[in-house]
């Protein structure tokens, strides 16, 4: 069973993609707090991901190979809602960082268990009470 073809575990997995890229960028962006004119960046929003059409199919080279989508990478841009601005340009401010860090942590934690939640309810209905 292809399980990208179900809805929910499609999005599930979207959203797991979207907040490890989330997680990359604010890594990214803590790496470069002492950069001088360095941008913070942040992720497109998640909505982003979900409205974008795909820009095309995967190749299939053999025959038990599952289909997909390729959708592109996450798209980052620079951070709009920087909190200021030191004196050398930099826009990172590592409190700031920091909350959205632990806020895409929970995030992904919520998205994971929802993920295997939905597994066990597909395998409890499947193949019934073990």
């Amino acid at each position: 069973m292809e399980l990208d073809k179900i809805s929910f575990f499609r999005d599930a997995s979207r959203r797991i993609e979207w907040l490890t890229a989330r997680q990359e960028v604010i890594s990214g962006n803590v790496a470069n707090a002492n950069t001088p004119a360095y941008k913070a960046r942040d992720v497109a929003p998640f909505e982003t991901l979900l409205n974008r059409e795909p820009t095309g199919t995967l190749r299939l080279t053999h025959d038990r190979h599952l289909t997909g989508s390729q959708r592109g990478p996450v798209e980052t841009r620079p951070d709009a809602t920087f909190w200021e601005e030191s004196l050398d340009g930099n826009t990172v401010v590592l409190e700031q960082q920091t909350i959205r860090a632990n806020e895409t942590f929970e995030q992904f934690s919520m998205a994971s268990r929802a993920y295997k939640k939905g597994h066990e309810l597909l395998t409890l209905a499947l193949v019934g009470n073990r």
